[in-house]
């Protein structure tokens, strides 16, 4: 895994458009993308490029169980807000968090992933080690699927929502298998709440304790983090 230090969030985000800059210019076609606090500066620094993504597509990592893509917190929402309204797209896929059948709908969105391979795959980090909503004790092996959110994830995503108990309890994620087919991925973490799961996914061992551990067996991850998050390095 390549490492880049950074000063902050903002210098991170430009260094992670700075690379998809550079992959899109090789050839790239099709991002994974994810939602959060982690990625909004490269999306910014998107946004304000003359880049044209009317030919590439976007398969994003997850969606809240239960939510439309009208709702204001949902992750369809986000990157509306973020990116699709401000940088049109060819398709973008995220999951359907309110889909009568969620199995199905899994199945679905593994036919999406397999039909448009990821170039790049960009990423965050949980405190507790999760990628996508891959929670700890997830397969390396699962696909897409209906994760049960912990309470550790759900108490870092309720700042976003009115009441605590809005938070939903289940989410579609991306499974683990389909993130490691990426052909790149970039993983962004900022701030020394993050510090200890960044050491541990690039010192410790290989474990579904830490689902992000796994990208140390991929064989093209970059890692950008800020001075807090490398702070244990």
């Amino acid at each position: 895994m390549k490492i880049i230090r950074v000063k902050n969030a903002d210098e991170g985000g430009k260094k992670a458009f700075e690379i998809i800059k550079e992959d899109i210019e090789s050839g790239a076609k099709t991002f994974g993308l994810a939602t959060g606090s982690t990625p909004e500066t490269m999306y910014s620094y998107m946004v304000a490029s003359d880049l044209d993504f009317s030919d590439k597509i976007s398969i994003n990592l997850d969606e809240y169980v239960g939510l439309s893509g009208e709702d204001d917190q949902s992750y369809r929402h986000f990157m509306n807000e973020h990116l699709f309204n401000k940088k049109p797209f060819k398709e973008t896929f995220v999951p359907n968090g309110q889909a009568e059948d969620l199995q199905a709908e899994c199945r679905h969105y593994d036919e999406i992933i397999a039909e448009n391979p990821i170039d790049i795959q960009v990423l965050g980090i949980g405190q507790n080690g999760h990628i996508g909503f891959n929670e700890p004790g997830t397969p390396f092996d699962a696909t897409t699927q209906v994760v049960g959110l912990t309470e550790s994830t759900i108490n870092a995503n309720k700042r976003y929502f009115e009441k605590a108990e809005d938070v939903p309890t289940h989410a579609l994620s991306m499974g683990i298998a389909s993130i490691m087919k990426s052909k790149k991925i970039i993983l962004m973490a900022f701030g020394e709440v993050k510090a200890a799961a960044v050491n541990a996914m690039l010192n410790g061992e290989v474990t579904t304790d830490l689902p992000a551990s796994i990208l140390q067996k991929h064989d093209d991850v970059v890692v950008i983090v800020d001075e807090a998050a490398a702070s244990k390095l």
